[in-house]
């Protein structure tokens, strides 16, 4: 799957950087549904994790799900918009 590493504004074309472009490669071959797992997963550890008296470590994988979620609706943007 090739990338469209060109965006357009009211200036004209603009080019991603490198870093952009190896993002959207490695994202775009990722599963939809795996950023979704990934965050219920991490819901799920982050209650086990509060239950069994580890607390702190309970609350910091708490806060991955945001995280993940945003990642995959990044991962949909690419796959819908950004491929050729």
């Amino acid at each position: 799957m090739e990338l469209n590493r060109e965006t357009t504004n009211s200036r004209g074309p603009i080019s991603e950087g490198k870093s952009t472009a190896m993002i959207e490669r490695v994202t775009a071959r990722a599963p939809s549904q795996l950023w979704m797992w990934l965050a219920a997963g991490s819901i799920a550890a982050s209650i086990g994790l509060f239950v069994s008296g580890k607390r702190e470590a309970g609350l910091l994988v708490g806060l991955w799900p945001s995280t993940l979620l945003i990642i995959g609706n990044y991962n949909k943007i690419v796959k819908s918009l950004g491929t050729t």
